[in-house]
């Protein structure tokens, strides 16, 4: 196991697959920026199959027992099965997840699930047509995407789903999302307007805290916390009297980057220790230049070692101002 300079362990990888998909969500990908002539990157330049699994091999010699897979959407990324079963053959791997907008579920759910993955997260933002459509950013409504929810829970695939919330943009939607899935077996999480990347149009004043949300939902339906374990990032809290739970993702009004483990690794290959960082390390010329495995992980271990970010704690000591500096953009390293 190694450790960061805040004594932080290594123990979570999301791994991004393409940064290529099939919606344009305002928050990550909006269709001004990413049109049809936005120069994605080429097949070549993406870490091949046999190179993902290396680095999971070496990920896990240092403690990471958790792989999740994004993108991007994912699913875009063909022969997608084909290297969830290499990675759950990975000595120390315990759980792999994947994070998808929910569209090709359907088709997919099934070998997905014959290929090891434990759990898939589902971004849903409004059970509304119109509101929907217009986040997403291509008038899909939300229909496909709860087919999507059935198909992988029919498949016996744990389902979470992730509503981005913004003020005056699908606020509204808070108490009803939560009134609809409280009566599924799915848990919903709630996810702070985050600063990532530099597209997104980013504003303080369009986040709709933690707190705003506990106190919306629980003027119908009380809540209570439930203990978060370490490195977890969505507090929980359970609707009072029953077993049925809600996450929030609250990394701008309640910051938890002390507790952070997690690594992220883009779509060409560069090696991110924070959701925000403005660079990366770059693996693929490293894997591409015939190094060793062991001369590899001394690489990755010092970039680890070294490791001190906190942005968000940052962000929330200059009232915002962090969020000025440039930061990748979240379609190549995942949510």
């Amino acid at each position: 196991m190694i450790t960061d300079t805040f004594h932080r362990p290594l123990k979570d990888l999301r791994i991004s697959v393409t940064d290529r998909c099939n919606l344009r969500c305002t928050y990550c990908m909006p269709k001004e920026i990413f049109g049809a002539d936005y120069p994605f990157l080429p097949k070549s330049e993406l870490l091949d199959f046999d190179e993902i699994e290396r680095l999971v091999r070496i990920f896990a010699a240092f403690g990471v027992t958790k792989i999740r897979i994004t993108g991007g959407e994912p699913l875009l990324r063909p022969g997608l099965p084909r290297l969830l079963d290499r990675i759950r053959a990975i000595n120390g791997i315990e759980d792999i997840a994947l994070t998808t907008n929910g569209l090709l579920l359907p088709k997919y759910a099934e070998d997905l699930k014959s290929a090891g993955l434990h759990r898939v997260t589902v971004s849903l933002d409004s059970l509304d047509d119109e509101r929907f459509g217009r986040i997403n950013g291509l008038g899909v409504g939300v229909e496909p995407v709860l087919k999507g929810i059935d198909a992988a829970a029919k498949a016996g695939i744990k389902v979470k789903i992730n509503m981005v919330v913004q003020k005056g943009v699908n606020d509204q939607d808070i108490v009803p999302m939560a009134q609809y899935f409280k009566e599924t077996d799915h848990i919903l999480r709630f996810i702070e307007f985050m600063d990532v990347g530099n597209t997104n149009g980013w504003k303080m004043d369009r986040v709709v805290t933690k707190r705003e949300i506990i106190d919306m939902i629980g003027k119908t339906m009380p809540l209570e916390p439930v203990q978060n374990e370490y490195g977890e990032v969505a507090s929980r809290y359970r609707y009072i009297g029953t077993n049925k739970e809600i996450g929030i993702v609250s990394s701008v009004s309640d910051a938890f980057c002390s507790t952070c483990t997690r690594a992220r690794l883009s779509a060409n290959g560069s090696f991110y220790t924070c959701l925000f960082a403005s660079e990366g390390t770059d693996l693929r010329t490293h894997l591409r230049s015939g190094i060793s495995d062991e001369e590899l992980s001394a690489i990755i271990a010092a970039v680890w070692n070294n490791r001190d970010n906190r942005y968000s704690e940052i962000r929330n000591e200059n009232t915002g101002e962090g969020g000025k500096k440039p930061k990748i953009e979240m379609s190549y390293i995942g949510g």
